[in-house]
Parts: structure tokens; sequence; C-alpha cells
């Protein structure tokens, strides 16, 4: 791995975390001594709702498997697919993009080939959804009442096919009876919903793993979602043709998606601490906290990003690179579709959502005619600062993920020499160094905010508690709704 000059500001950072073992996301203040048992019982108490009186912890965790078909040309094989199933009519979901590509295309000829298979197509998709396109495409799919629903897409269009297959089986419901608490109601579902197959065309969301959808709330100037198990697709189709006509742009976004979900599932709070023990089974929540079978998709997926995103950002050509990238992509939706995400996640939806209204930035390599910041970069953004703040919660794990990015083992002298009070600095380097190599933006000053955007960047934050209740640090721990911490996180984000 090749040498370069660290920064001043690398360096400050660097000496500060050697002499300071205080631990920084737990709000130890100045003039007071540092307690580390006081600090490891706030710890055990953050992932409790604000609004919840102590209760019994979580005692267990489910694993949602999802069905995954991965190979080259796998797309072929969808039409047979819903004759085996005996579909009446499918609803095709896909953008005005992707419609015009090869996977769309290998798609629909899959279904024409079969003899009466009737197909619907629904094409207008928006890239990162909002509450008004999700209501376009949900009134479609009541009007065309199918039976099986079929994504081609990336995120985007699985997401809004989830919805659409949601609200089909709820005539009567309003959108945000499903929508996560607080913003909405967070019903259970409890009805069946119709089977959806999801064919990915990008290596990042996951999205054919899991139960999540996320739209963005444009009124509200951030985004949030639905989670539950019961909008999973029935099968995933990952056919590793189907992102090669991806641009360099797209296939980094979408890759540090990969790469966050990984970090961030794998450094969510134990799924053994997370309170309130739900009531009844269908109450437990897909985001659980980190568990035993999470960890270990989590931690493969982590370690392919690190070794083939940056392959296929050199080379687009590199078909082995692209392959793992894909299998990266569902392995980390398995991995945080069981346990979920945490700050990255948080603070990106305000990224997206104000930069509509604020910045206005548009990234290169987007065909859409809309301001956008996509969602791996908006991940990515505050992810350095994030870390560091996360890691006194566990610095064995967050030593192991410095490991990976520095590309050795957990036992060389390099990792091993690192007091865990310095593990949270050297990862933000780290994370900060991969970053770099990816051009991606240094900060949000970057892509237009300024520091008079932080309140709102934070109080778009705080809404989000599907994800900031699994982040070590935050929940009701010390900073109340966790207000403070995010300030802080924000400001070490903006630049660096």
């Amino acid at each position: 791995m090749s040498s370069a000059v660290a920064s001043r500001s690398a360096i400050r950072r660097l000496i500060n975390a050697a002499q300071h073992t205080a631990c920084p996301c737990h709000g130890c203040r100045a003039g007071g001594a540092h307690n580390p048992i006081h600090a490891l019982q706030q710890m055990r108490r953050y992932a409790t709702p604000v609004e919840s009186l102590p209760v019994e912890k979580e005692y267990a965790f489910e694993v949602a498997a999802a069905n995954l078909r991965f190979g080259e040309g796998v797309t072929r094989e969808v039409g047979m697919d819903f004759k085996n199933m005996g579909a009446r009519k499918v609803a095709v979901f896909t953008d005005p993009n992707v419609a015009k590509l090869p996977p769309a295309k290998m798609a629909i000829a899959s279904l024409e080939a079969q003899q009466d298979l009737p197909f619907e197509v629904y094409d207008r998709v928006v890239t990162e959804p909002t509450e008004a396109s999700w209501r376009d495409a949900i009134a479609w799919a009541r009007e065309h009442d199918c039976s099986h629903f079929l994504a081609v897409g990336g995120g985007s269009v699985m997401d809004t096919a989830k919805a659409a297959n949601l609200f089909t089986v709820y005539k009567d419901a309003d959108l945000f009876d499903f929508i996560n608490a607080p913003v909405g109601k967070g019903l259970p579902v409890t009805e069946k919903l119709r089977p959806l197959i999801a064919v990915p065309t990008t290596a990042g969301t996951g999205s054919e793993t899991t139960g999540t959808a996320i739209l963005d709330i444009t009124s509200m100037a951030f985004k949030t979602g639905i989670a539950n198990r019961a909008l999973k697709p029935v099968l995933g189709i990952v056919d590793t043709l189907n992102t090669r006509t991806a641009s360099r742009e797209l296939h980094i976004s979408s890759g540090l998606d990969v790469l966050f979900h990984s970090l961030e599932s794998y450094t969510a709070i134990p799924y053994n601490e997370r309170t309130p023990r739900p009531s009844n089974p269908i109450y437990r929540p897909a985001y659980q906290g980190s568990n035993p079978v999470a960890d270990i998709f989590s931690m493969w997926a982590l370690r392919t990003t690190v070794k083939h995103l940056p392959r296929v950002a050199k080379n687009g050509d590199d078909y082995e690179s692209l392959s793992q990238m894909m299998l990266a992509a569902s392995f980390a939706g398995i991995g945080f579709g069981n346990a979920g995400v945490h700050l990255c996640h948080g603070i990106s939806y305000p990224i997206s959502g104000l930069n509509k209204k604020g910045p206005q930035f548009k990234y290169p390599g987007y065909n859409v005619d809309h301001p956008i910041i996509p969602h791996g970069i908006t991940v990515a953004l505050p992810a350095p600062a994030v870390f560091q703040f996360t890691a006194p919660s566990n610095p064995e794990r967050h030593r192991e993920a410095l490991a990976v990015f520095n590309e050795v083992s957990i036992s060389d002298p390099s990792i091993t020499s690192i007091p865990d009070s310095a593990i949270g600095a050297h990862l933000y380097e780290a994370i900060a160094r991969f970053l770099d190599n990816l051009n991606v933006p240094r900060g949000l000053k970057a892509v237009g905010y300024t520091n008079n955007d932080i309140p709102a960047l934070v109080d778009g934050t705080i809404p989000q508690r599907r994800v900031l209740d699994l982040a070590p640090g935050i929940g009701d721990v010390a900073g109340e709704d966790g207000r403070e911490h995010l300030t802080k996180i924000i400001e070490n984000s903006m630049e660096y």
C-alpha cells in the first residue's frame, strides 16, 4: 500500500486521541473525573427510545432469510418464475433510464416468452423517490390490480415496487399509516402481500434482500421509509450482467452504500441490548441490532467492498470485481436487513432532503433533471466523523474495521499497538483516505452546505429513531435525543 503524507489536521487528531483517553461519545464534561463504569452503564441504555420507561431488554433476534439467485444472465429466467407461480398478471416496475437498457429488455423478453402471462409496465419511478412519486406508483398499482410484482432497477425502483405492493393489498390505507414512527404511524403489516421478484441493476442498496423501502418526504426535507419483513421480495435475481452499463459515478455511490451498510450493521448496538422487548413477536423490528448471523454477512461484505470497489472505480470492465460487488451488496443487505444501520444513514436523510431547496447540488454522472446527491455519497460524507464517535462503544469491532481498511490482519503490530482510546481517530483517517481515493467530496461543504445549515441537518436527523436507536451513544444517553452529539458529528463532517 502506497504511503501518503498526513495532513496537519490528521496529525492533530491522532495526537489528541493518543493523549486523551476519555470517552468522546458519552458526554464526559470538563472538570469532572471520567468514570468508565458510569459511561458503560449509559452505553447499556443507548437503544432505549426516548419516550420509553425502563423495561426488559430484548432476548431474541430473528433472521429473515433472503432467497437469492446469483449468476450471469439469470434475468432470463424471471418469466419462468412467474409462470411457475401461476401469476395472473405481472406489474413491472422500472425507471425511464433502466427501461432502455439491457436488464429491463431482458426481463421483458423473458415475460413475453411465456404463453398467457400478461404484464403491465410502470416506468415512471423517480430516482430518489418522493412522497409524490410513491403516491403516483401506488395509484397505478391499485388501478391495474396485478397479482405479482417485478422490480428491475436500483434501490429506488425496488423500494417503489415494495410500496406499491403494500398499498395494493391495503387499498384504503394512507401512506403515513405504515411509514416509520414518529414520522408516520408505523403500523404492523398483518396481511400477506403479493409476490415480488427484485432484479437489481446496481451493486448498492441490497433492497432485493430486505423489507425496507425509503422515500423523501419533501415537505419535511428528509428521508424516512417503511421497514417490515413482509415487504421483502420472495426472490432476488442477482445477475452479474446487470451493472455493466452503469457509470463510474453510479458504481462508486452504490458501492459506498454497501460499505456503510456493512460497517454500520457490524457496529450497531447488540440485539440483546435493545429495549423495549416486544410484547408480541409481530412488533419485533426488522432492525434488531448486531447479532451473530448478521455479523458474518456484514463483515464479508465489508472486506469484499474494500477490496473490489476501488478496482471497479479504476476499471469498469473488471467483471470479476463487478460480480463480487453484486454479491457484496446482497450480503450487506442480509446483514443490515437483520441488524440495522445507524448514524451514517440517519444523517444522510436530511443531507439528501435539504439539498433540493438548499444547496441544489447536482452530482455528476447522474442522468436526472433535478438536484441530487446520490444516496451512497450522502451516507459517506459524515462517515469518518461517525465512526470516530462510535469507536469507544466497542473498540475491538472498530479495530477490526481499521484492519480491513488498512488491508492488514487484526494481529498486525500496526493495529495491535494502537490504544483503544485512539482507534476512533485512526479509523477516521482510514475511512477518509479510502473516500479520497474514490474522489468523494471532502465533506458537506464540498456539496454546498455551510455551518448555517447544521441546525437544520440535526433537526432532520432527530426523527430518524428507527436507526438512531441502534447507534452507540445516541438514544436516551446523555444529550437527551442525541442533539448535542449529532451537532458535533455534523460539525466534524463539514470538511476533512
